[in-house]
């Protein structure tokens, strides 16, 4: 199971967030405090906005719209299509007319999946316990309707509401309910100090092979540059290639280390999954960890 938004632990260990996961777990017939149902839940509805994507339409929405924009740009390569330019810019706009229609129509169906539903109540769950002060240790940006790495609100964003204070006992009226269990009794894996390391590297480098590139461009120019005008200055520029490769070898050495780190962050993901699948309110991931599940690293 991975690493959910928060565990049904700290959800059943507020009193008011629990009553509110009941409450709208009822009306979408989901217990929202049940990891095992929720993990079901989002694997499925996952699945089935994927599949939404990749529906005929959208497939043939995309192709029409294509072939109307670019069939305008054939006109000048085929006699045939010159001497019917009305009848050819006509289909050109019929077919972009169409699709942008059928694209427009996909899109619409993707957003009423994601937007109604089990996971609009689980979207409610989420936003109920960030306003009770419960961290969301990761939100998966499909969830939302986001791309991977892709800021700002989705399509369908967790809702807002006004903060509330923690209410750790049940309210008055249930107390022959049955006690829920604490999040606070199960320990959160501390971080590792390579995990550290790794959020300090994750967003650094990238650039070697692009100003190696350019040095050694720059070398070649310069060499260039001296033999066709006949001065030595220019040969200088070759003191720049043994500057590219040591650029180079740099950011091998610095992927070579990110690549060990990213193996030490997996393996703390891993640990804080199994902590929540205990019971224990796993804090909220830094952006390079999340950037980590999502794929983005």
């Amino acid at each position: 199971m991975g690493l959910l938004p928060v565990s049904g632990a700290a959800l059943r260990a507020d009193a008011g967030v629990r009553e509110a996961a009941r409450g709208i777990g009822a009306r979408y017939g989901v217990d929202y405090t049940d990891d095992e149902a929720v993990t079901a839940l989002l694997t499925e509805r996952r699945r089935s906005l994927e599949r939404e994507q990749r529906r005929p339409a959208a497939c043939l929405g995309l192709l029409a719209l294509m072939a109307g924009m670019f069939l305008p740009f054939g006109i000048p390569l085929s006699p045939a299509l010159d001497a019917h330019l009305f009848a050819v810019l006509g289909a050109a706009g019929g077919l972009t007319v169409v699709g942008v229609a059928l694209l427009v129509h996909a899109r619409a169906q993707w957003k009423r999946a994601l937007r109604n539903g089990p996971l609009a109540g689980y979207r409610e769950v989420l936003g109920v316990a960030r306003a009770h002060g419960i961290p969301l240790a990761h939100i998966p940006p499909w969830l939302e309707g986001r791309t991977n790495g892709e800021g700002g609100r989705g399509a369908a964003p967790i809702p807002t509401y006004p903060p509330v204070e923690p209410t750790s006992e049940a309210p008055s009226g249930t107390a022959t309910a049955s006690p829920a269990p604490t999040a606070a009794s199960v320990a959160v894996p501390p971080k590792p100090s390579t995990v550290s390391h790794y959020e300090h590297l994750a967003d650094a480098g990238g650039w070697h092979d692009e100003a190696g590139c350019l040095l050694v461009l720059a070398g070649a120019g310069g060499v260039t540059w001296a033999v066709t005008v006949g001065t030595g200055v220019g040969y200088a520029a070759l003191l720049l290639v043994p500057v590219a490769i040591w650029i180079w070898l740099a950011g091998r050495r610095q992927g070579r280390e990110k690549n060990e780190l990213r193996e030490e962050a997996l393996k703390y993901v891993k640990e804080l999954e199994a902590a929540q699948a205990a019971g224990a309110r796993v804090p909220e991931l830094s952006p390079q960890l999340r950037a980590l599940l999502d794929g983005d690293h």
